[in-house]
């Protein structure tokens, strides 16, 4: 049974409100502001980056990649490295808090201009969202060829694939966000943001705490995104 914080972060979640997630003591510690990626607007991106202040993400569950044939950054290193020897030596292989990077490719939306302001991050997230949902249920190669078709690469939108066995292997934003978006039946993509301090530091766990308070937010913490899930599993 999910607790109360989990229940009220999802009922949040599916109303298109921001939720705190802390990923936990000892790995990052650091808490991104998530909002489900359908739901992202123009005021929602201008949130994130005032009021967050992080780089601004976009999840991947594994289906997702699948269906649209997404690479990870370091899959796509690894092939340039006969030509460019030097992106062997930059292999992330010393990362101190994980085993392996999140990060996919950066897009922005075809009908976009530079790709950067909020209108136009809006539109890549919100139609990325769009396009997941449709090309997970498709299949046969269709969501490939429409990725190409609606978005150009590299761009404005960060990229974040989940690891294949989400919150089995890794537990970072990426898979701790995700399953909880996957937990409200919404599109499984959150768009992410960490909240940075004024002290050239990733903001406080109290201090998240704080903000949460003071804007109605519900503050979760990892662990107890991982015991829904593995209950969320079960069923």
């Amino acid at each position: 049974m999910a607790s109360d914080t989990v229940l009220r972060a999802l009922n949040e979640m599916k109303k298109g409100r921001f939720v705190l997630v802390y990923d936990a003591d000892g790995r990052e510690e650091e808490t991104d502001m998530v909002i489900a990626s359908e739901f992202v607007t123009s005021s929602a991106i201008r949130t994130l980056r005032k009021s967050a202040g992080g780089l601004i993400c976009t999840t991947a569950d594994p289906a997702i990649r699948q269906s649209l044939g997404l690479p990870f950054l370091t899959e796509v290193f690894a092939g340039m490295s006969e030509e460019y020897p030097v992106m062997k030596g930059l292999t992330p292989n010393d990362i101190p808090y994980d085993v392996k990077s999140a990060f996919g490719i950066t897009i922005n939306h075809r009908k976009t201009f530079t790709g950067i302001t909020d209108d136009d991050r809006a539109l890549t997230i919100t139609e990325f969202a769009k396009l997941a949902r449709t090309a997970v249920s498709q299949g046969d190669g269709w969501g490939k060829r429409e990725m190409g078709k609606n978005f150009r690469a590299p761009g404005h939108v960060h990229l974040l694939n989940t690891s294949d066995n989400i919150l089995e292997t890794r537990f970072g934003h990426t898979e701790l966000t995700t399953a909880l978006v996957m937990m409200t039946g919404l599109v499984p993509s959150a768009t992410i943001c960490e909240m940075m301090g004024d002290d050239g530091r990733a903001l406080s766990k109290e201090a998240a705490r704080t903000y949460a308070e003071k804007h109605d937010l519900v503050f979760i913490e990892g662990k107890d995104v991982i015991d829904a899930w593995k209950e969320f599993r079960k069923g």
